[in-house]
């Protein structure tokens, strides 16, 4: 089994977790420079991660974490309530994408132009829903929706999208799972 990724990619990082202690093969590839051929190769939507087993290629984490969970017995299979969870984190991590690669490419982000106030909307909203089913008692297990609502928390953090202090059930939720061995092994900030 090979997970080819990016060590920065918060979706990688939630594999790459879910992955810590089962036998894997971990290529890196640098997908904004060198690496654009490379991953051209292993998946026509050229992007990251991509989970190649018994020959078969796996584009996205969502399907990845499910096809480990019932191939491999990694996890359990979520309910309605965590697939919505994933959907909200997943929501507000394609806003911050947007942000990062727009800053990135020269764009102003905090410009007035709809497509950026759209994104910084999304962000907020799914992260207040977040804030409040932390208060709610939701996410107490480091399982699946854990780890990503981990990746979410650290990468915007990391990328210096959010200020954590804005969200402090969001924080408190990081700073518990922080020195976990297959989150420190994963940090981004080491890559």
């Amino acid at each position: 089994m090979e997970l080819i990724g990016s060590s920065t990619s918060p979706f990688v990082r939630r594999i790459r977790i879910l992955l810590a202690n089962t036998q894997h093969t971990y290529t890196e590839l640098d997908i904004y420079a060198g690496g654009r051929n490379a991953l051209a190769q292993q998946t026509p939507i050229m992007k990251i991660p991509v989970l190649v087993d018994k020959g078969m290629h796996l584009y996205d984490s969502r399907v990845i974490a499910r096809y480990l969970q019932q191939e491999h017995g990694l996890g359990r299979p979520l309910n309605w309530e965590e697939e919505n969870q994933l959907t909200l984190i997943d929501g507000a991590l394609d806003s911050l994408v947007v942000l990062l690669l727009s800053q990135r490419s020269g764009l102003d982000t905090e410009a007035d132009a709809m497509y950026y106030r759209l994104q910084r909307e999304r962000i907020s909203s799914t992260l207040n829903a977040l804030e409040e089913s932390l208060n709610q008692g939701q996410f107490t297990e480091w399982n699946y929706p854990g780890i990503c609502l981990y990746s979410l928390a650290d990468w915007a953090s990391f990328r210096e999208l959010i200020e954590l202090n804005d969200y402090p059930q969001l924080q408190q939720f990081r700073e518990r799972f922080c020195g976990r061995d297959e989150v420190l092994a994963t940090d981004p900030r080491s890559a």
